[in-house]
Parts: structure tokens; sequence; C-alpha cells
């Protein structure tokens, strides 16, 4: 049966996610650390401002997008491009073309534990912190169903964009640069950063990508 097969993939991910224990401590307790930063830096930031409404956003709702989509962010990175390449410096890629898979649906699956051990580790606690924070401000509804179809879109999407530069990085032969072209785009473009509408008008809300209107609303985890 296909589907047992990358199970077995995933259950591995998981295992060797949590192999280091000490490490799985770290990213909970910096993850933490950020909410705690993140929150006095914009609680710092709209009590200078001298209003409790900014480009339409409240503190709440910078908190909820900007809090949520960092998590998301770290959530659904994958290192696609960084295993390819040390896949072809060490001579593995050979043992996995020879694998009985197709080598795209191999390493997707390889990362799939990843996704797994990511999400309670960093997004559900983020999540469950957040909506304490700002009091259930967090609107729970049909949004959430959404919500989960639109994330499983964005791996996907994700990880065709990792093995696409991966494999152009075969022709350049510059993994380091074209990885970190990507990742140095990929939050400012998308809002990981700072909220698109909080920037003033006509100043481009990501790196080199034209403003788009977004507003809180349409963020899958709209306020009530």
């Amino acid at each position: 049966m296909k589907l047992k097969k990358y199970l077995a993939l995933t259950r591995a991910g998981i295992i060797e996610a949590l192999q280091f224990r000490l490490g799985s401590f770290v990213i909970v307790v910096g993850n933490l650390l950020y909410l705690i930063v993140v929150y006095f830096l914009w609680k710092a930031i709209y009590a200078s401002a001298g209003t409790d409404v900014v480009n339409g956003m409240t503190f709440s709702d910078t908190l909820i997008y900007l809090v949520l989509a960092t998590a998301l962010f770290n959530f659904m990175e994958m290192y696609a491009v960084w295993e390819i390449g040390r896949a072809i410096q060490s001579g593995k890629i050979v043992l996995d073309l020879l694998k009985p898979m197709k080598y795209r649906t191999y390493l997707f699956w390889s990362y799939s534990g990843s996704f797994v051990t990511n999400f309670f580790m960093t997004f559900l606690p983020t999540f469950i912190v957040v909506a304490a924070v700002t009091h259930g401000a967090v609107h729970l509804g049909l949004n959430l169903l959404w919500f989960v179809v639109s994330v499983v879109m964005a791996i996907i999407i994700n990880y065709s964009i990792d093995f696409i530069v991966g494999t152009v990085c075969l022709y350049t032969e510059s993994i380091w640069g074209n990885k970190h072209h990507e990742a140095g785009d990929s939050p400012s473009a998308f809002g990981s950063h700072h909220p698109p509408c909080i920037l003033p008008r006509g100043l481009p809300q990501g790196s080199g990508v034209p403003a788009l209107p977004v507003h809180i609303q349409c963020a899958p985890f709209h306020t009530a």
C-alpha cells in the first residue's frame, strides 16, 4: 500500500527530528522568547503612535497577523535545496535515485516528519499563546477549514519552489547564493516580517514585489 510507505517516511522524519532533545527544547523556548519580544516591540510602537488603530489594524490584529505569519513561515520552511546540495556533494543522491520511488516524492515525504514536529513545537503553542494574549480575538469558525486547505496548498507550493531552486543550482553551481536569495525575498514578499498594510501608501510592500491589497479580514485567522 503506497500510503503505508509514505507514513513510514513521516515516522522516520519525526524520530530524526526528536533525536536531539535539547535541540527540541531550545526550539520551544526560542519561540516563546520571540513571542515576548514581538509583543513588547509592537506594544511600544502602538504606544508611540498615540492611537489604537494604525492603517486599519489594531494591536491585536497586528499581533495575530505577524506572529502567526512568522509561525507559519517557520512551520512550512523546508531545506530541500540544502539536502539536494549535500546529497550531490556526498554522492548520496545516486542511492536516492535508485530507490523504488520518485526522488521528488521521496524528498517531500522525508520532510513530512518535520512538519508534524514543527506544528506541535512552534505553531500550536504560538496559536494558543496569541489566542490567550488577545483574549479570544482569533475567530474560530469555518475559516479554520479554509485555513487548513490553504496551508496544505502553501506547503506544496513552497516545496515545489524549493525543488526548482535545487534543480537550478545544478546548473549555476551556487547553492548558497540561490537559496539565500530565495530565503531573503520570501519573508518580505509574504508579510512575515511586518503586515503589508502597516507600511505607508506608495511604498513597495515586499522585496521587489508590487504592493498587494492585503487586509487582516482576508487572512485565515481574521478577528471577530
